[in-house]
């Protein structure tokens, strides 16, 4: 298999879970990250828990497929990117309605 299609399958799975979570089903994220969050502030959690991982998915799936049409491995700054910016949005969730990181 190679990266392009790597990339293209974790951005599916990873969107994937991101829709699911954002819907409010945080049951993909580990017990111990959602064990303080208040069932009234389980929309919410999944909302931004959701949101960060579609960014991180998306920028991974966006990677594979203009890295399978132009052949250029400088597309890898898109995942780079969306990488960080995709976990600081979830440990932003993290901490706010989890209050703390475990």
């Amino acid at each position: 298999m190679d990266k392009c299609t790597v990339f293209v399958v974790i951005g599916v799975i990873l969107l994937v879970l991101g829709i699911l979570n954002c819907r409010g089903n945080i049951s993909s994220v580990h017990w111990y990250n959602r064990a303080r969050v208040s069932d009234e502030d389980v929309p919410k959690y999944g909302k931004w828990i959701g949101i960060g991982t579609c960014i991180i998915g998306g920028s991974a799936l966006v990677t594979g497929v203009l890295e399978l049409l132009m052949q250029d491995s400088i597309v890898e700054i898109i995942a780079l990117v969306g990488i960080p910016v995709g976990l600081v949005v979830m440990l932003y969730g993290q901490f706010k309605y989890n209050k703390g990181l475990f």
